[in-house]
C-alpha cells in the first residue's frame, strides 16, 4: 500500500528512543524528510545519523526542550525553513514518574502538564496554522492507553494525557475544514525503555523480580505479549498518511486488546 509519504516533512518530538524514534524510522522508510528532537543532543545525534545511513532520507534534528515554548517555536520555524513546508507533527515526550497520589507534589504536577499538556499546546501553535495556509496536514498525538482505561501506579499520566486527548478532539473540530486530521494513538504496553524502567519501579516496590512484572501485564492482554515499537509506528504511519484523510478526531488504543471499553 502507497501511504503517499514520499517527500512529506514530517517532525516526530522525542525521537532519540523508543515510540518516537520508532515513527521517525518509519517515515523515512515510507520515504518522508524527517525534523526530529529530544533533550540530549548527543542521543538524537546518533539517532540521525543511523537513521540518515539506513534511509537515505534528508533529516534535520535539534536538541530542544519540548516545555520550552521558544524552542519548540525555534525549531519549527527552521524545520520550515530548512525543507519549505510542514506537513504532519508527531507529540512525544516521554512520561512522568510513577507515584501515588498521597507521594505526589505539586511541583510534580505542575511539571507533568509542562511536560504532557504544554507541549502539545506548543508544538499545535507553530504547526497547525503553517499547514492551514497549504490546506493539508496531520497532527497526532502519542499518549497512552492510559487515557482509556487507567493504569494502576500511573496517577500523573492518567490525569494529564486526559487533558492532551480533550485538546486534540477539539483541534480535530476547529482544523478539519482545512484538510488537517488531528488524533491520538494510545500505546499500550510497548517495549520500550521507559517501560523497562517502570518495571523496575513496580518490582522495586512489590519485592519481585522485573520478569514478573511483564509477565503479569503480558496476562492482562488478550495477545498474550508485550508489543513491539515498530507495531506501533505503523499505525501512526497510516495516520499520517494520504490514506487516513477521513480518520479524525480519533483516539486509537495500539494494546493488544488490553482496554475492554467499546469506545
Amino acid at each position: 500500500m502507497d501511504l503517499g509519504l514520499q517527500g512529506r516533512v514530517a517532525i516526530v518530538a522525542a525521537a532519540s528512543k523508543g515510540l518516537g524514534r520508532a515513527v521517525a524510522e518509519e517515515f523515512a522508510r515510507e520515504g518522508a524528510h524527517l525534523a526530529i528532537c529530544s533533550r540530549e543532543a548527543r542521543n538524537i545525534e546518533r539517532t540521525a545519523t543511523e537513521i540518515q545511513a539506513s534511509t537515505k532520507q534528508r533529516l534535520f534534528w535539534r536538541a530542544v526542550d519540548v516545555r520550552q515554548e521558544k524552542a519548540v517555536a525555534a525549531f519549527v520555524a527552521d524545520t520550515e525553513k530548512e525543507f519549505g513546508r510542514i506537513d504532519i507533527c508527531v507529540t512525544n515526550s516521554g512520561g512522568p514518574p510513577s507515584h501515588s497520589f498521597e507521594e505526589t507534589k505539586p511541583e510534580e504536577w505542575r511539571a507533568a502538564v509542562d511536560q504532557l499538556l504544554m507541549s502539545t499546546v506548543f508544538f499545535a501553535r507553530e504547526t497547525l496554522p503553517r499547514m492551514k495556509k497549504n490546506n493539508w496536514g496531520r497532527f497526532i498525538t502519542i499518549t497512552s492507553s492510559a487515557v482509556k482505561q487507567p493504569v494502576d501506579g500511573l496517577l500523573l499520566s492518567n490525569s494529564v494525557r486526559a487533558a492532551v486527548t480533550g485538546l486534540a478532539r477539539t483541534l480535530a473540530n476547529e482544523y478539519a475544514a482545512y484538510g488537517i486530521t488531528v488524533n491520538n494513538v494510545c500505546p499500550g504496553y510497548t517495549r520500550t525503555a521507559r517501560l523497562d524502567t517502570l518495571a523496575t519501579t513496580i518490582s522495586t516496590r512489590a519485592n519481585v523480580k522485573p520478569e514478573e512484572v511483564f509477565a503479569g501485564w503480558a496476562r492482562e492482554i488478550p495477545a498474550g505479549r508485550i508489543g513491539t515499537p515498530e507495531e506501533f509506528a505503523a499505525v501512526v504511519a497510516f495516520l499520517a498518511s494520504e490514506r487516513a484523510s477521513y480518520v479524525n478526531g480519533t483516539s486509537i488504543a495500539v494494546d493488544g486488546g488490553l482496554v475492554r471499553s467499546l469506545l
